[in-house]
Protein backbone atom coordinates (compact mmCIF):
# COMPACT_ATOMS: atom_id res chain seq x y z
CA UNK A 1 0.00 0.00 0.00
CA UNK A 2 1.52 3.34 -1.06
CA UNK A 3 0.50 6.81 -2.13
CA UNK A 4 1.81 6.93 -5.73
CA UNK A 5 2.73 9.91 -7.90
CA UNK A 6 -0.44 9.79 -10.00
CA UNK A 7 -2.63 9.85 -6.89
CA UNK A 8 -0.52 12.69 -5.48
CA UNK A 9 -1.06 14.69 -8.68
CA UNK A 10 -4.81 14.33 -8.16
CA UNK A 11 -4.43 15.52 -4.57
CA UNK A 12 -2.49 18.54 -5.86
CA UNK A 13 -5.35 19.30 -8.25
CA UNK A 14 -7.85 19.25 -5.37
CA UNK A 15 -5.62 21.53 -3.27
CA UNK A 16 -5.62 24.33 -5.86
CA UNK A 17 -8.47 26.25 -4.11
CA UNK A 18 -6.11 26.73 -1.15
CA UNK A 19 -3.81 28.93 -3.24
CA UNK A 20 -4.22 32.51 -2.08
CA UNK A 21 -5.20 31.45 1.42
CA UNK A 22 -3.29 32.36 4.57
CA UNK A 23 -1.88 30.11 7.29
CA UNK A 24 -4.07 30.62 10.33
CA UNK A 25 -2.83 27.87 12.67
CA UNK A 26 -0.02 25.31 12.75
CA UNK A 27 -0.13 22.22 14.99
CA UNK A 28 2.03 19.12 15.35
CA UNK A 29 -0.10 16.32 16.86
CA UNK A 30 2.79 13.81 16.75
CA UNK A 31 6.45 13.74 15.83
CA UNK A 32 5.66 12.66 12.25
CA UNK A 33 2.65 14.78 11.33
CA UNK A 34 1.61 18.41 11.08
CA UNK A 35 -1.69 20.17 10.48
CA UNK A 36 -1.93 23.61 8.81
CA UNK A 37 -5.21 25.52 9.04
CA UNK A 38 -5.42 27.63 5.88
CA UNK A 39 -8.06 30.36 5.68
CA UNK A 40 -9.47 31.18 2.22
CA UNK A 41 -12.47 33.24 1.12
CA UNK A 42 -14.53 30.04 1.04
CA UNK A 43 -13.60 29.08 4.60
CA UNK A 44 -10.90 27.33 6.63
CA UNK A 45 -9.31 24.04 5.58
CA UNK A 46 -7.10 21.72 7.61
CA UNK A 47 -4.15 20.50 5.55
CA UNK A 48 -2.53 17.37 6.98
CA UNK A 49 1.10 16.41 6.36
CA UNK A 50 2.14 12.93 7.53
CA UNK A 51 5.67 11.53 7.19
CA UNK A 52 5.20 8.11 8.82
CA UNK A 53 6.76 5.15 7.03
CA UNK A 54 3.44 3.42 6.32
CA UNK A 55 1.13 6.44 6.53
CA UNK A 56 2.95 9.17 4.55
CA UNK A 57 0.54 11.50 2.76
CA UNK A 58 -0.74 15.06 2.33
CA UNK A 59 -4.42 16.02 1.97
CA UNK A 60 -7.27 18.07 3.37
CA UNK A 61 -8.71 16.39 6.46
CA UNK A 62 -11.98 16.66 8.35
CA UNK A 63 -10.63 14.54 11.19
CA UNK A 64 -10.30 16.24 14.58
CA UNK A 65 -6.80 15.36 15.76
CA UNK A 66 -5.95 16.12 19.37
CA UNK A 67 -2.87 18.26 19.90
CA UNK A 68 -0.27 18.02 22.70
CA UNK A 69 -0.38 20.61 25.48
CA UNK A 70 3.16 21.79 24.67
CA UNK A 71 4.01 22.21 20.95
CA UNK A 72 7.26 20.52 19.80
CA UNK A 73 10.26 22.63 18.76
CA UNK A 74 9.74 22.01 15.03
CA UNK A 75 6.14 23.20 15.35
CA UNK A 76 7.34 26.43 17.04
CA UNK A 77 9.91 26.87 14.26
CA UNK A 78 7.23 26.49 11.55
CA UNK A 79 4.95 28.95 13.36
CA UNK A 80 7.77 31.49 13.45
CA UNK A 81 8.37 31.36 9.69
CA UNK A 82 4.96 30.46 8.19
CA UNK A 83 2.27 31.86 10.51
CA UNK A 84 0.08 34.27 8.52
CA UNK A 85 2.02 33.31 5.39
CA UNK A 86 0.22 33.31 2.06
CA UNK A 87 0.14 30.11 -0.02
CA UNK A 88 1.07 31.20 -3.55
CA UNK A 89 1.60 27.92 -5.41
CA UNK A 90 1.57 24.12 -5.17
CA UNK A 91 4.01 22.35 -7.52
CA UNK A 92 4.92 18.79 -8.50
CA UNK A 93 7.88 17.65 -10.60
CA UNK A 94 6.26 15.31 -13.14
CA UNK A 95 4.79 12.40 -11.21
CA UNK A 96 7.41 12.42 -8.47
CA UNK A 97 6.03 11.80 -4.99
CA UNK A 98 6.90 15.32 -3.82
CA UNK A 99 4.61 18.33 -3.50
CA UNK A 100 6.14 21.81 -3.11
CA UNK A 101 4.09 24.42 -1.24
CA UNK A 102 5.32 27.98 -1.83
CA UNK A 103 4.55 30.53 0.90
CA UNK A 104 5.13 34.28 1.04
CA UNK A 105 5.79 35.20 4.65
CA UNK A 106 6.85 38.37 6.48
CA UNK A 107 10.07 38.15 8.52
CA UNK A 108 11.07 40.10 11.66
CA UNK A 109 12.25 43.04 9.52
CA UNK A 110 8.91 43.30 7.75
CA UNK A 111 10.25 41.97 4.44
CA UNK A 112 8.35 39.41 2.41
CA UNK A 113 10.32 36.13 2.17
CA UNK A 114 9.56 33.11 -0.01
CA UNK A 115 9.61 29.76 1.79
CA UNK A 116 8.97 26.39 0.16
CA UNK A 117 7.61 23.45 2.12
CA UNK A 118 8.61 20.19 0.42
CA UNK A 119 6.33 17.27 1.35
CA UNK A 120 8.27 14.17 0.30
CA UNK A 121 5.96 11.15 0.29
CA UNK A 122 8.44 8.29 -0.11
CA UNK A 123 7.71 5.51 2.39
CA UNK A 124 10.27 5.30 5.18
CA UNK A 125 12.23 8.16 3.55
CA UNK A 126 9.24 10.55 3.79
CA UNK A 127 10.01 14.00 5.14
CA UNK A 128 8.69 17.54 5.51
CA UNK A 129 11.39 20.08 4.68
CA UNK A 130 11.25 23.88 4.92
CA UNK A 131 13.45 25.57 2.28
CA UNK A 132 14.32 29.29 2.27
CA UNK A 133 14.52 31.59 -0.76
CA UNK A 134 18.21 30.74 -1.32
CA UNK A 135 17.49 27.03 -1.65
CA UNK A 136 18.94 26.20 1.77
CA UNK A 137 17.22 23.86 4.21
CA UNK A 138 15.83 25.86 7.14
CA UNK A 139 14.80 22.71 9.04
CA UNK A 140 12.96 19.42 8.57
CA UNK A 141 10.63 17.25 10.60
CA UNK A 142 13.21 14.45 10.24
CA UNK A 143 16.88 15.34 10.20
CA UNK A 144 18.98 12.91 8.16
CA UNK A 145 22.71 12.89 8.99
CA UNK A 146 25.61 11.06 7.39
CA UNK A 147 25.20 8.17 9.80
CA UNK A 148 21.66 7.62 8.43
CA UNK A 149 22.28 8.22 4.71
CA UNK A 150 25.46 8.68 2.70
CA UNK A 151 23.46 9.50 -0.45
CA UNK A 152 21.37 12.49 0.66
CA UNK A 153 21.64 14.34 3.95
CA UNK A 154 18.85 16.62 5.18
CA UNK A 155 20.20 19.09 7.76
CA UNK A 156 19.64 22.82 8.45
CA UNK A 157 21.93 25.03 6.40
CA UNK A 158 22.54 22.49 3.64
CA UNK A 159 21.44 23.08 0.03
CA UNK A 160 18.23 21.23 -0.77
CA UNK A 161 18.77 18.53 -3.39
CA UNK A 162 16.22 16.26 -5.03
CA UNK A 163 16.18 12.56 -4.14
CA UNK A 164 17.83 10.20 -6.70
CA UNK A 165 15.54 9.77 -9.69
CA UNK A 166 15.24 7.06 -12.35
CA UNK A 167 14.05 7.68 -15.89
CA UNK A 168 10.60 6.19 -16.29
CA UNK A 169 7.59 6.60 -18.58
CA UNK A 170 4.68 8.86 -17.62
CA UNK A 171 1.07 7.75 -17.73
CA UNK A 172 0.08 11.13 -19.18
CA UNK A 173 2.98 12.26 -21.40
CA UNK A 174 4.41 9.14 -23.07
CA UNK A 175 3.08 6.91 -25.85
CA UNK A 176 1.62 3.68 -24.39
CA UNK A 177 3.29 1.74 -27.21
CA UNK A 178 6.70 2.85 -25.93
CA UNK A 179 5.64 1.71 -22.47
CA UNK A 180 4.77 -1.84 -23.49
CA UNK A 181 7.96 -2.16 -25.53
CA UNK A 182 9.96 -1.23 -22.43
CA UNK A 183 7.85 -3.59 -20.31
CA UNK A 184 8.43 -6.49 -22.68
CA UNK A 185 12.19 -5.96 -22.54
CA UNK A 186 12.21 -6.54 -18.75
CA UNK A 187 12.45 -10.31 -19.31
CA UNK A 188 11.18 -13.14 -17.10
CA UNK A 189 9.65 -11.04 -14.32
CA UNK A 190 5.94 -10.82 -13.44
CA UNK A 191 4.14 -8.40 -15.73
CA UNK A 192 2.86 -6.20 -12.88
CA UNK A 193 6.39 -5.73 -11.52
CA UNK A 194 7.70 -4.88 -15.00
CA UNK A 195 4.95 -2.22 -15.38
CA UNK A 196 5.93 -0.68 -12.04
CA UNK A 197 9.60 -0.71 -13.01
CA UNK A 198 8.99 1.10 -16.31
CA UNK A 199 6.28 3.60 -15.30
CA UNK A 200 6.57 6.62 -13.07
CA UNK A 201 4.28 7.21 -10.11
CA UNK A 202 2.07 4.10 -10.06
CA UNK A 203 1.34 1.76 -7.16
CA UNK A 204 1.30 -2.07 -7.04
CA UNK A 205 -2.52 -2.04 -7.04
CA UNK A 206 -2.74 -0.10 -10.31
CA UNK A 207 0.03 -2.23 -11.87
CA UNK A 208 -1.91 -5.36 -10.86
CA UNK A 209 -5.07 -3.97 -12.46
CA UNK A 210 -3.14 -3.20 -15.68
CA UNK A 211 -1.80 -6.77 -15.75
CA UNK A 212 -5.30 -8.15 -15.10
CA UNK A 213 -6.75 -6.17 -18.03
CA UNK A 214 -3.91 -6.93 -20.45
CA UNK A 215 -3.71 -10.66 -19.68
CA UNK A 216 -7.48 -11.18 -19.19
CA UNK A 217 -6.99 -12.40 -15.62
CA UNK A 218 -3.76 -14.27 -16.26
CA UNK A 219 -0.39 -13.64 -14.60
CA UNK A 220 2.22 -13.82 -17.37
CA UNK A 221 5.83 -12.71 -17.28
CA UNK A 222 6.80 -9.54 -19.16
CA UNK A 223 8.59 -11.47 -21.93
CA UNK A 224 5.39 -13.45 -22.63
CA UNK A 225 3.51 -10.37 -23.86
CA UNK A 226 1.97 -11.00 -27.27
CA UNK A 227 0.40 -8.55 -29.70
CA UNK A 228 -3.11 -8.74 -28.22
CA UNK A 229 -1.82 -8.24 -24.67
CA UNK A 230 0.23 -5.23 -25.77
CA UNK A 231 -2.81 -3.68 -27.46
CA UNK A 232 -4.97 -4.21 -24.38
CA UNK A 233 -2.26 -2.80 -22.08
CA UNK A 234 -1.86 0.28 -24.31
CA UNK A 235 -5.65 0.78 -24.41
CA UNK A 236 -5.94 0.44 -20.62
CA UNK A 237 -3.20 3.01 -19.95
CA UNK A 238 -4.56 5.46 -22.53
CA UNK A 239 -8.14 5.11 -21.28
CA UNK A 240 -7.05 5.64 -17.65
CA UNK A 241 -5.09 8.80 -18.59
CA UNK A 242 -8.09 10.16 -20.52
CA UNK A 243 -10.50 9.45 -17.65
CA UNK A 244 -8.22 11.26 -15.21
CA UNK A 245 -7.84 14.24 -17.56
CA UNK A 246 -11.63 14.49 -17.94
CA UNK A 247 -12.34 13.87 -14.24
CA UNK A 248 -14.16 10.59 -14.97
CA UNK A 249 -11.88 8.33 -12.95
CA UNK A 250 -13.04 6.60 -9.79
CA UNK A 251 -11.50 6.77 -6.33
CA UNK A 252 -11.83 3.50 -4.44
CA UNK A 253 -10.94 2.00 -1.06
CA UNK A 254 -10.36 -1.75 -0.78
CA UNK A 255 -11.47 -3.78 2.24
CA UNK A 256 -10.98 -7.48 2.88
CA UNK A 257 -13.74 -9.91 3.91
CA UNK A 258 -13.26 -8.97 7.58
CA UNK A 259 -13.87 -5.30 6.74
CA UNK A 260 -10.27 -4.25 7.35
CA UNK A 261 -8.84 -1.47 5.20
CA UNK A 262 -6.21 -2.81 2.81
CA UNK A 263 -5.51 -0.33 -0.03
CA UNK A 264 -6.79 2.51 -2.22
CA UNK A 265 -6.49 3.56 -5.86
CA UNK A 266 -7.40 6.31 -8.36
CA UNK A 267 -9.07 3.80 -10.72
CA UNK A 268 -11.59 0.97 -10.41
CA UNK A 269 -10.00 -2.25 -9.12
CA UNK A 270 -11.38 -5.63 -10.16
CA UNK A 271 -8.45 -8.05 -10.16
CA UNK A 272 -8.97 -9.09 -6.52
CA UNK A 273 -12.41 -10.50 -7.34
CA UNK A 274 -14.43 -11.54 -4.27
CA UNK A 275 -11.40 -11.29 -1.98
CA UNK A 276 -11.88 -7.54 -1.62
CA UNK A 277 -14.81 -5.18 -1.25
CA UNK A 278 -14.53 -1.99 -3.30
CA UNK A 279 -15.90 1.21 -1.72
CA UNK A 280 -16.13 4.28 -3.97
CA UNK A 281 -15.35 7.76 -2.65
CA UNK A 282 -15.85 11.25 -4.12
CA UNK A 283 -12.31 12.65 -4.16
CA UNK A 284 -8.64 11.94 -3.63
CA UNK A 285 -8.54 13.83 -0.31
CA UNK A 286 -11.64 12.07 0.98
CA UNK A 287 -10.13 8.71 0.02
CA UNK A 288 -6.94 9.37 1.98
CA UNK A 289 -8.82 10.92 4.90
CA UNK A 290 -11.20 7.96 5.25
CA UNK A 291 -8.53 5.34 4.68
CA UNK A 292 -5.93 6.64 7.10
CA UNK A 293 -8.04 8.35 9.76
CA UNK A 294 -9.28 5.07 11.22
CA UNK A 295 -5.87 3.42 11.00
CA UNK A 296 -4.09 6.43 12.47
CA UNK A 297 -6.64 6.80 15.24
CA UNK A 298 -6.28 3.14 16.21
CA UNK A 299 -2.47 3.32 16.15
CA UNK A 300 -2.41 6.59 18.10
CA UNK A 301 -4.74 5.28 20.79
CA UNK A 302 -2.82 2.01 21.11
CA UNK A 303 0.39 3.93 21.57
CA UNK A 304 -1.02 6.30 24.21
CA UNK A 305 -3.02 3.64 26.05
CA UNK A 306 -0.63 0.69 25.89
CA UNK A 307 -0.48 0.40 29.67
CA UNK A 308 -4.29 0.29 29.91
CA UNK A 309 -4.60 -2.41 27.25
CA UNK A 310 -1.95 -4.44 29.10
CA UNK A 311 -3.72 -3.89 32.43
CA UNK A 312 -7.08 -5.01 31.03
CA UNK A 313 -5.60 -8.12 29.39
CA UNK A 314 -3.79 -9.11 32.60
CA UNK A 315 -6.87 -8.43 34.74
CA UNK A 316 -9.12 -10.46 32.43
CA UNK A 317 -6.58 -13.31 32.38
CA UNK A 318 -6.38 -13.30 36.19
CA UNK A 319 -10.17 -13.32 36.61
CA UNK A 320 -10.52 -16.11 33.99
CA UNK A 321 -8.01 -18.33 35.82
CA UNK A 322 -9.66 -17.68 39.18
CA UNK A 323 -13.12 -18.44 37.79
CA UNK A 324 -11.87 -21.65 36.14
CA UNK A 325 -10.43 -22.85 39.48
CA UNK A 326 -13.71 -22.00 41.24
CA UNK A 327 -15.62 -24.06 38.68
CA UNK A 328 -13.37 -27.03 39.43
CA UNK A 329 -14.07 -26.61 43.15
CA UNK A 330 -17.79 -26.34 42.42
CA UNK A 331 -17.64 -29.63 40.54
CA UNK A 332 -16.21 -31.29 43.64
CA UNK A 333 -19.03 -29.84 45.76
CA UNK A 334 -21.63 -31.60 43.60
CA UNK A 335 -20.78 -34.84 45.53
CA UNK A 336 -22.17 -33.39 48.76
CA UNK A 337 -25.45 -35.41 48.63
CA UNK A 338 -23.39 -38.60 48.82
CA UNK A 339 -21.82 -37.30 52.05
CA UNK A 340 -25.24 -36.64 53.61
CA UNK A 341 -26.46 -40.05 52.48
CA UNK A 342 -23.46 -41.78 54.11
CA UNK A 343 -24.09 -39.82 57.32
CA UNK A 344 -27.76 -40.89 57.37
CA UNK A 345 -26.91 -44.56 56.73
CA UNK A 346 -24.25 -44.60 59.45
CA UNK A 347 -26.66 -42.88 61.89
CA UNK A 348 -29.30 -45.53 61.15
CA UNK A 349 -26.76 -48.32 61.81
CA UNK A 350 -24.70 -46.67 64.58
CA UNK A 351 -25.51 -49.48 67.03
CA UNK A 352 -23.66 -51.90 64.71
CA UNK A 353 -20.48 -49.85 64.51
CA UNK A 354 -17.36 -50.03 66.66
CA UNK A 355 -14.30 -47.85 67.03
CA UNK A 356 -11.34 -49.03 64.93
CA UNK A 357 -13.36 -50.17 61.89
CA UNK A 358 -11.96 -49.11 58.51
CA UNK A 359 -15.35 -49.37 56.75
CA UNK A 360 -18.96 -50.18 57.41
CA UNK A 361 -21.17 -52.45 55.29
CA UNK A 362 -24.81 -51.32 55.63
CA UNK A 363 -28.05 -51.57 53.62
CA UNK A 364 -28.77 -48.59 51.35
CA UNK A 365 -32.43 -47.97 52.18
CA UNK A 366 -32.50 -45.05 49.67
CA UNK A 367 -32.79 -47.62 46.91
CA UNK A 368 -35.71 -50.08 46.54
CA UNK A 369 -33.44 -53.16 46.43
CA UNK A 370 -31.57 -52.04 49.57
CA UNK A 371 -28.15 -53.13 48.27
CA UNK A 372 -25.17 -53.37 50.61
CA UNK A 373 -22.98 -50.27 50.44
CA UNK A 374 -19.42 -50.06 51.76
CA UNK A 375 -18.75 -46.75 53.63
CA UNK A 376 -15.16 -45.75 54.55
CA UNK A 377 -14.57 -44.92 58.24
CA UNK A 378 -11.79 -43.26 60.19
CA UNK A 379 -10.63 -45.95 62.61
CA UNK A 380 -9.31 -43.29 65.00
CA UNK A 381 -12.86 -41.97 65.56
CA UNK A 382 -15.76 -43.53 67.40
CA UNK A 383 -19.05 -44.25 65.50
CA UNK A 384 -20.71 -40.97 66.52
CA UNK A 385 -17.67 -38.94 65.46
CA UNK A 386 -17.62 -40.71 62.07
CA UNK A 387 -21.29 -39.79 61.56
CA UNK A 388 -20.60 -36.14 62.50
CA UNK A 389 -17.57 -36.11 60.19
CA UNK A 390 -19.75 -36.90 57.16
CA UNK A 391 -22.40 -34.34 58.17
CA UNK A 392 -19.71 -31.69 58.69
CA UNK A 393 -18.21 -32.35 55.24
CA UNK A 394 -21.73 -32.15 53.75
CA UNK A 395 -22.41 -28.74 55.37
CA UNK A 396 -18.99 -27.50 54.30
CA UNK A 397 -19.62 -28.55 50.69
CA UNK A 398 -23.10 -26.94 50.69
CA UNK A 399 -21.68 -23.64 52.04
CA UNK A 400 -18.81 -23.79 49.56
CA UNK A 401 -21.23 -24.33 46.66
CA UNK A 402 -23.31 -21.32 47.68
CA UNK A 403 -20.25 -19.08 47.93
CA UNK A 404 -18.63 -20.45 44.79
CA UNK A 405 -21.77 -19.80 42.75
CA UNK A 406 -21.76 -16.18 43.93
CA UNK A 407 -18.01 -15.83 43.26
CA UNK A 408 -18.31 -17.36 39.78
CA UNK A 409 -21.21 -15.02 38.93
CA UNK A 410 -19.16 -12.05 40.20
CA UNK A 411 -16.19 -13.20 38.10
CA UNK A 412 -18.32 -13.51 34.97
CA UNK A 413 -19.74 -10.02 35.56
CA UNK A 414 -16.22 -8.69 36.06
CA UNK A 415 -15.12 -10.22 32.74
CA UNK A 416 -18.10 -8.58 31.02
CA UNK A 417 -17.12 -5.26 32.62
CA UNK A 418 -13.45 -5.56 31.60
CA UNK A 419 -14.55 -6.46 28.08
CA UNK A 420 -16.72 -3.34 27.94
CA UNK A 421 -13.83 -1.13 29.11
CA UNK A 422 -11.55 -2.72 26.51
CA UNK A 423 -14.18 -2.03 23.84
CA UNK A 424 -14.46 1.62 24.92
CA UNK A 425 -10.67 1.95 24.93
CA UNK A 426 -10.40 0.54 21.41
CA UNK A 427 -12.79 3.28 20.21
CA UNK A 428 -11.29 6.13 22.25
CA UNK A 429 -10.76 9.14 19.98
CA UNK A 430 -8.31 11.15 22.07
CA UNK A 431 -6.52 11.74 25.35
CA UNK A 432 -9.72 13.02 26.98
CA UNK A 433 -11.46 9.68 26.39
CA UNK A 434 -8.43 7.78 27.68
CA UNK A 435 -8.25 10.02 30.77
CA UNK A 436 -11.90 9.30 31.60
CA UNK A 437 -11.30 5.56 31.27
CA UNK A 438 -8.25 5.85 33.55
CA UNK A 439 -10.37 7.63 36.15
CA UNK A 440 -13.01 4.90 35.90
CA UNK A 441 -10.38 2.18 36.45
CA UNK A 442 -9.01 4.14 39.43
CA UNK A 443 -12.49 4.26 41.00
CA UNK A 444 -12.94 0.52 40.44
CA UNK A 445 -9.61 -0.24 42.10
CA UNK A 446 -7.69 -1.45 39.05
CA UNK A 447 -5.31 1.55 39.04
CA UNK A 448 -3.72 3.71 41.67
CA UNK A 449 -4.74 7.35 41.72
CA UNK A 450 -2.24 9.75 40.16
CA UNK A 451 -3.28 13.37 40.72
CA UNK A 452 -0.64 14.74 38.35
CA UNK A 453 -2.02 12.98 35.28
CA UNK A 454 -4.86 14.16 33.05
CA UNK A 455 -5.69 17.08 35.34
CA UNK A 456 -6.60 19.49 32.55
CA UNK A 457 -8.31 17.02 30.21
CA UNK A 458 -12.09 17.37 29.90
CA UNK A 459 -14.45 14.57 29.00
CA UNK A 460 -16.30 14.96 25.73
CA UNK A 461 -20.07 14.66 25.27
CA UNK A 462 -21.67 11.52 23.82
CA UNK A 463 -21.40 10.90 20.09
CA UNK A 464 -24.39 12.35 18.26
CA UNK A 465 -26.18 11.22 15.10
CA UNK A 466 -29.34 12.30 13.31
CA UNK A 467 -31.57 9.65 11.76
CA UNK A 468 -33.02 9.98 8.27
CA UNK A 469 -36.32 10.92 9.94
CA UNK A 470 -34.70 13.70 12.01
CA UNK A 471 -34.48 11.95 15.38
CA UNK A 472 -31.48 12.56 17.64
CA UNK A 473 -29.39 9.47 18.43
CA UNK A 474 -26.69 9.54 21.14
CA UNK A 475 -23.97 7.00 21.88
CA UNK A 476 -21.92 6.77 25.09
CA UNK A 477 -18.13 6.86 24.73
CA UNK A 478 -17.41 4.79 27.87
CA UNK A 479 -19.17 3.08 30.80
CA UNK A 480 -19.49 6.15 33.00
CA UNK A 481 -20.95 8.10 30.11
CA UNK A 482 -23.27 5.14 29.36
CA UNK A 483 -24.61 5.42 32.92
CA UNK A 484 -25.21 9.17 32.63
CA UNK A 485 -26.80 8.85 29.21
CA UNK A 486 -29.15 6.00 30.19
CA UNK A 487 -29.98 6.82 33.80
CA UNK A 488 -29.88 10.64 33.96
CA UNK A 489 -29.99 12.32 30.55
CA UNK A 490 -32.80 10.38 28.85
CA UNK A 491 -36.58 10.40 29.15
CA UNK A 492 -38.63 7.35 30.12
CA UNK A 493 -40.15 7.03 26.64
CA UNK A 494 -36.82 7.29 24.81
CA UNK A 495 -35.64 4.08 23.13
CA UNK A 496 -32.52 2.35 24.50
CA UNK A 497 -30.42 -0.01 22.36
CA UNK A 498 -27.48 -2.32 23.07
CA UNK A 499 -25.84 -5.25 21.31
CA UNK A 500 -27.10 -8.58 22.65
CA UNK A 501 -24.44 -10.40 24.75
CA UNK A 502 -21.72 -8.31 23.07
CA UNK A 503 -19.73 -5.49 24.68
CA UNK A 504 -20.72 -2.13 23.25
CA UNK A 505 -21.97 1.38 23.95
CA UNK A 506 -25.41 2.37 25.19
CA UNK A 507 -27.37 4.00 22.36
CA UNK A 508 -30.44 6.18 22.94
CA UNK A 509 -33.01 7.59 20.51
CA UNK A 510 -34.52 10.85 21.81
CA UNK A 511 -38.18 10.36 20.95
CA UNK A 512 -39.78 13.49 22.50
CA UNK A 513 -42.73 11.36 23.58
CA UNK A 514 -43.35 10.07 20.02
CA UNK A 515 -42.99 6.64 18.47
CA UNK A 516 -40.16 6.90 15.91
CA UNK A 517 -40.48 5.14 12.53
CA UNK A 518 -38.99 1.66 12.06
CA UNK A 519 -36.29 3.18 9.84
CA UNK A 520 -34.97 5.29 12.72
CA UNK A 521 -34.87 2.27 15.06
CA UNK A 522 -33.05 0.27 12.39
CA UNK A 523 -30.49 3.05 11.84
CA UNK A 524 -29.94 3.35 15.60
CA UNK A 525 -29.39 -0.43 15.76
CA UNK A 526 -26.77 -0.15 13.00
CA UNK A 527 -25.06 2.63 14.97
CA UNK A 528 -25.14 0.52 18.16
CA UNK A 529 -23.68 -2.48 16.30
CA UNK A 530 -20.94 -0.31 14.79
CA UNK A 531 -19.95 0.97 18.26
CA UNK A 532 -19.43 -2.51 19.72
CA UNK A 533 -17.11 -5.50 19.65
CA UNK A 534 -19.27 -6.83 16.80
CA UNK A 535 -18.22 -3.99 14.49
CA UNK A 536 -16.49 -6.32 12.02
CA UNK A 537 -19.20 -9.02 12.04
CA UNK A 538 -21.56 -9.72 9.16
CA UNK A 539 -24.66 -9.71 11.41
CA UNK A 540 -25.09 -8.39 14.95
CA UNK A 541 -28.13 -8.84 17.28
CA UNK A 542 -29.23 -5.57 18.91
CA UNK A 543 -31.78 -5.39 21.74
CA UNK A 544 -34.02 -2.34 22.08
CA UNK A 545 -36.56 -1.31 24.68
CA UNK A 546 -37.90 1.84 26.39
CA UNK A 547 -35.69 3.61 28.92
CA UNK A 548 -38.32 3.00 31.61
CA UNK A 549 -37.62 -0.74 31.37
CA UNK A 550 -33.88 -0.25 31.95
CA UNK A 551 -32.47 0.00 35.47
CA UNK A 552 -29.12 -0.16 37.19
CA UNK A 553 -28.86 -2.62 40.13
CA UNK A 554 -27.40 -1.32 43.39
CA UNK A 555 -23.65 -1.81 43.50
CA UNK A 556 -23.35 -2.71 39.82
CA UNK A 557 -20.19 -1.69 37.97
CA UNK A 558 -20.29 1.29 35.57
CA UNK A 559 -22.26 0.59 32.40
CA UNK A 560 -23.94 -2.53 33.82
CA UNK A 561 -27.76 -2.48 33.63
CA UNK A 562 -30.64 -4.92 33.46
CA UNK A 563 -33.66 -4.50 31.18
CA UNK A 564 -36.94 -6.15 30.19
CA UNK A 565 -39.58 -5.99 27.43
CA UNK A 566 -36.85 -5.93 24.78
CA UNK A 567 -37.07 -6.79 21.09
CA UNK A 568 -34.12 -7.91 18.98
CA UNK A 569 -33.03 -6.69 15.56
CA UNK A 570 -30.31 -8.33 13.45
CA UNK A 571 -28.29 -5.75 11.52
CA UNK A 572 -25.03 -5.41 9.63
CA UNK A 573 -22.64 -2.70 10.90
CA UNK A 574 -22.44 -0.21 8.02
CA UNK A 575 -19.64 2.35 8.27
CA UNK A 576 -20.96 4.40 5.34
CA UNK A 577 -24.41 4.73 6.91
CA UNK A 578 -22.92 5.62 10.31
CA UNK A 579 -20.74 8.37 8.79
CA UNK A 580 -23.69 9.67 6.79
CA UNK A 581 -25.82 10.02 9.93
CA UNK A 582 -23.07 11.51 12.10
CA UNK A 583 -23.94 15.02 13.34
CA UNK A 584 -21.34 17.55 12.25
Amino acid sequence: MALDGVFLSLVRKELQPLIGGRVEKIHQPSKEEMVFTIRTREGAYRLLFNTGAGTARVHITSEEIENPKVPPMFCMFMRKHLSSGKLVDIRQDGLERILYFDFDSVNEMGDICRYTLAAEIMGRHSNLILIDSSGKIADSIKRVGQDMSSVRMVLPGMTYTLPPKEKRFSLFDDDPREVYRAVKSCGAVPLSKAIMKCMEGISPVFAGEAEFYAAKGGQPNADELDGDMCDRLAFFLKKTAEDIAQGKNKFVILKNKEGLLKDFCFADVRHFGSLMTVVETDSACETLDRFFSERDRTARIKQRAQDLFRLLVNAADRVSRRTANQRLELKECQDRERLKKYGDLLMANIYRLEKGQEFAEVEDYYLPECPIVKIPLDKRLNPSQNVQKYYKEYRKAATAEEKLLAQIAAGENELIYLDSVSDSLSRAAGEGDIAELREELVQQGYLKHNSSKNKQLKSRPPLEFTSSDGYRIRVGRNNRQNDRLTCKESEKLDIWLHTKNIAGSHTVISCNGEQPPERTIFEAAVIAAYHSHGKDSAQVPVDHTLIKYVRKPNGAKPGMVIFTNQKTLYVRPDEELVEKLRSK
